[in-house]
């Protein structure tokens, strides 16, 4: 279940980058409502990289985020599961 909602919270991101990436509308309500549940779960990513390049700062940032919410999760349904 654990590992399940980082699956989850991952996706978003991930969405959410590559909605960036390819140009998405912007004002497009779809967009919005995935961007803000991607920007919350971001956390303290964003701006932690810049490269000069939107679309990069967007993947490396956003993409970190991603890595980490799997991360974070598999390790707390590992502890969990010990118990």
């Amino acid at each position: 279940m654990i590992s399940g909602i980082g699956v989850v919270f991952a996706l978003i991101e991930i969405l959410y980058i590559l909605m960036i990436v390819l140009g998405a509308n912007q004002a497009n309500a779809f967009f919005k409502f995935i961007q803000s549940l991607a920007e919350p779960l971001a956390l303290f990513f964003p701006g932690l990289f810049a490269t000069g390049n939107y679309n990069v700062d967007v993947l490396l940032n956003y993409g970190l985020a991603a890595v980490f919410w799997l991360v974070v999760t598999g390790i707390l349904a590992r502890v969990v599961s010990r118990y």
